[in-house]
């Protein structure tokens, strides 16, 4: 990824990643300055902890991590602010597990805040019409939302909510090779990949480093992606920043302009704060669900809480402009770390 070069021209200052997850833990050495007073919304009786699992500082450090002091794990963009919303989590009884309600809150009060991106490095199999309401929303207070495409693809390679609904950044993951692995979800909901194999992070208490893999890493690094982007050029839209995170990554190899695997190409922010081309109109989406509709909402394009049919009917190629192929690309999961001591999660 060339983080160093990247860091030359764009840390991600003056950007606010609202984090939708289990909660950030600010206390850890990596993300201290780095949060944002944030809500607890989970509503789990026992659990007062920041975050009881993890998960949600792990996205947290991948976003804006500051290397403590040159001992731990660097984020994308460390120059970036998080607002973390703490939904779940994740050791609790699957009932706690992604509350729809509990969601819809958190984004709409994320949409009301001054973030710029949402994080939701989570999903679930089913649609519902009023979290499609919630994404709505936020699309229109002019915020980009990321979601992880999920991690059953090698089981039941089904689309899992949100990254599925209208407006949505889907996005999968990419291995060392640059490959999607059978494990990320595909399909049209699909619109950009990142790096989410082999990811090391300082783990929760800040006594090491751990591995793990997913597209909730790469979800996060989608938005430490947009976060570089827009602290370059303050004053693009969402749409501008998500059409030239489309147009300078590396698209699929065989020279399709996307593909269910990757979307339309692997995120690449060096290349798009090198050379980003025109961005576009300010109040166009490049998402073709939200461009043919005037008013995106859980009918549009490819969400519907009773026909997931829709979501794969209306996957249209975007016309904005044609990803570049991957040429030369880093490996990209060595990412920003300086290793203490390995632990595997």
């Amino acid at each position: 990824m060339h983080a160093e070069e990247m860091w030359k021209v764009s840390t991600g200052a003056g950007v606010t990643v609202a984090v939708v997850d289990t909660g950030v833990d600010p206390s850890l050495p990596d993300l201290q300055g780095q949060v944002l007073p944030g809500q607890d919304l989970s509503g789990i009786e026992g659990d007062d902890r920041p975050d009881y699992d993890g998960h949600g500082t792990k996205m947290a450090v991948l976003i804006s991590g500051k290397g403590d002091g040159g001992r731990g794990s660097f984020g994308l963009a460390p120059g970036a602010k998080i607002l973390p919303f703490k939904v779940a989590s994740l050791r609790a009884p699957r009932t706690h597990l992604l509350p729809g309600a509990t969601v819809r809150r958190a984004i709409r009060a994320a949409a009301d805040s001054d973030a710029k991106v949402i994080n939701v490095s989570m999903g679930a199999p089913a649609a519902d019409p009023e979290d499609a309401k919630a994404i709505e929303y936020a699309i229109g207070k002019g915020k980009l939302v990321f979601a992880s495409a999920g991690n059953r693809g090698d089981k039941e390679n089904g689309a899992e909510y949100p990254a599925a609904y209208p407006g949505v950044v889907g996005v999968a993951a990419v291995d060392q090779d640059i490959k999607a692995p059978s494990w990320s979800v595909r399909g049209p909901q699909v619109d950009l990949a990142a790096p989410g194999d082999n990811m090391v992070t300082t783990c929760l208490g800040g006594t090491g480093v751990c591995r793990s893999h997913g597209t909730s890493d790469a979800a996060a690094l989608a938005s430490a992606s947009a976060a570089l982007i827009w602290s370059a050029h303050p004053d693009w839209t969402a749409n501008q920043v998500l059409r030239v995170l489309i147009n300078t990554a590396g698209g699929p190899k065989n020279g399709d302009k996307r593909s269910d695997s990757i979307g339309y190409g692997v995120v690449r922010p060096r290349i798009a704060l090198q050379n980003p081309g025109d961005p576009g109109p300010p109040d166009v989406s490049p998402l073709p669900e939200l461009a043919a509709a005037k008013s995106p909402g859980p009918e549009a394009g490819r969400a519907s809480a009773h026909d997931n049919d829709s979501l794969l009917s209306k996957r249209n190629l975007i016309t904005t402009g044609a990803c570049v192929a991957v040429a030369g690309a880093a490996t990209a999961a060595a990412l920003l770390f300086r290793r203490r001591r390995a632990h595997t999660n």
